[in-house]
C-alpha cells in the first residue's frame, strides 16, 4: 500500500507492520537522498505524534515505529486506522521542510592505523587497482564521508563517499573474527567494525576508537547523517 506524499519530494508510504510504516524517498543511494531523510527523520523527533517510539533511517528510507494503541486514541491525529492517522500527521509534517533550520554537523574525526597488523588487506586492495599502499591510505583517508546508516551488528556505520579508484568486492572467503576497531572496505563503501565479529570486508586498518560502549549514554559513536574524516596515525592501542 503506497500514498505519495507530494510529488516534488518523492515521498511514498508503505506499511511494515502494525507497529511501524517506512517513508521511502527514492530508489537511488545519494547525497542527495540521504539529506532528505536525516531531515525528515530531525524535524520528526522534533514533532514527534501522539505514540511515536523511534524512527530508523536506511539509504534511501525511514522507518517509523509506533505504539498502535496510542495511536488510535490519540485526539492529536485524524483517520480510521493507523496507518491513515500516521501518514496523514507526516505528509503535514513535511509541509515543514523549507521552514526549519537544520544546523550542520562538525565531521568526526576518526585515527586509523592503516597496513600491517592493523590492515592486513591493504596490500591486496593495492594491488587490484595497480596503487601503491601509501595511494590507497591517502585516497581512503582524504575523503568525507557520510554515514547512510547503522546496522548489521550495533553501531555499525555503513559509510558513503569513498573513493571510486578504492571500490572493492569482499573477500572470496570470510574471517570467523575481525578485530573491533577494524576499517574494512566492501564495494563501494567502506566501514568500521564496532565489535569483533565474522566479516568478509576488505579490512585496510583499524582505529583505537570505540565505536560502540554500552555504558556511554548514546552507545553509537556513529550515527546516520554523520560526517567522518579518516586521519592516518601511525600508533593504536
Amino acid at each position: 500500500m503506497n500514498m505519495q506524499l507530494r510529488s516534488d519530494k518523492r515521498f511514498s508510504f508503505y506499511s511494515l507492520n502494525e507497529y511501524a510504516l517506512t517513508i521511502e524517498f527514492g530508489q537511488t543511494i545519494n547525497q542527495d537522498i540521504l539529506g532528505q531523510i536525516i531531515r525528515f527523520n530531525t524535524i520528526l523527533h522534533r514533532n514527534p505524534f501522539d505514540g511515536f517510539h523511534t524512527a530508523v533511517p536506511a539509504y534511501t528510507t525511514l522507518s517509523v515505529f509506533f505504539d498502535p494503541l496510542q495511536v488510535i486514541r490519540s485526539s492529536q491525529l485524524r483517520g480510521i486506522n493507523c496507518y491513515e492517522r500516521i501518514t496523514g500527521y507526516l505528509t503535514a509534517l513535511g509541509e515543514q521542510w523549507d521552514r526549519d533550520i537544520i544546523p550542520p554537523t562538525e565531521p568526526i574525526t576518526i585515527p586509523v592505523c592503516y597496513g600491517g597488523a592493523f590492515g592486513p588487506d591493504l596490500e591486496t586492495v593495492a594491488g587490484l587497482h595497480g596503487l601503491t599502499a601509501g595511494e590507497v591510505i591517502r585516497l581512503h583517508s582524504t575523503a568525507i564521508y557520510h554515514v547512510h546508516m547503522i546496522g548489521f551488528i550495533p553501531g555499525f556505520a555503513y559509510l558513503g563517499g569513498m573513493p571510486e579508484q578504492l571500490a572493492t568486492p569482499r573477500r572470496t572467503n570470510p574471517r570467523t573474527a575481525v578485530p573491533a576497531g577494524s576499517i574494512g572496505i566492501a564495494g563501494q563503501q567502506t566501514g568500521i567494525y564496532p565489535l569483533e565479529s565474522p566479516g568478509g570486508w576488505q579490512i585496510i586498518g583499524r582505529t583505537p576508537f570505540h565505536l560502540f560502549d554500552i555504558d556511554r549514554k548514546q552507545p553509537a559513536l556513529l550515527k546516520a547523517g554523520d560526517q567522518v574524516i579518516f586521519k592516518a596515525v601511525e600508533i593504536c592501542r
